[in-house]
């Protein structure tokens, strides 16, 4: 996508969810999790790339002790269809014996997810909780729940806060919607 691309779906796009509500959204999830995960000593990890921009905002709101990591697994690239998951790296940590905050940007269909999470039991954590920015509304039963969630978007191609559209407009403080094509 070229950058003059890249601004005019933006132009055309919906704005779902204001740079506020973000803000919002992420301070009620940093609430829920230390309710739940505070006295656990978890590690928490980050699913790269696009769960960066919410953890690095949720991160500085959880103050308990915890153990920071990343993994990188995605079944989408650049593409906008989810294929095959391509695990990339990490987790570094040994999870064993521990409980284990996974936080991603959004839960989609829930194939990744999942996957991830029986990973990190296999690898020996007690426990696997999962933060999701977004849940999408998908109205299709999907194979795990998140634990902690800030927005529910519509079942539509959102991008903003993480979630990126053929690679851009990760950076946005907002979450949009491309637009929808008219029937034909």
């Amino acid at each position: 996508m070229t950058p003059e691309e890249a601004k005019q779906l933006l132009l055309e796009a919906e704005l779902i969810h204001s740079p506020e509500t973000v803000q919002a959204a992420i301070g009620q999830v940093a609430l829920a999790i230390k309710a739940k995960l505070a006295d656990l000593n978890p590690v928490v990890l980050c699913v790269m790339s696009g769960a960066v921009p919410f953890m690095g905002h949720l991160l500085p709101l959880l103050d308990f002790p915890l153990d920071f990591d990343y993994l990188h697994a995605s079944r989408y690239g650049e593409q906008a269809n989810g294929s095959k998951l391509t695990w990339r790296s990490g987790p570094w940590i040994t999870l064993k014996g521990r409980h284990v905050l996974v936080v991603d940007d959004i839960l989609d269909e829930g194939i990744t997810l999942a996957t991830i999470c029986k990973r990190i039991l296999q690898m020996g954590a007690t426990s696997a909780h999962i933060a999701v920015f977004a849940d999408k509304e998908t109205g299709r039963a999907k194979p795990i729940r998140a634990d902690f969630v800030g927005v529910t978007v519509p079942n539509r191609f959102v991008f903003g806060f993480g979630m990126d559209i053929c690679g851009a407009w990760r950076n946005l403080p907002g979450i949009y919607a491309k637009k929808e094509s008219a029937p034909s």
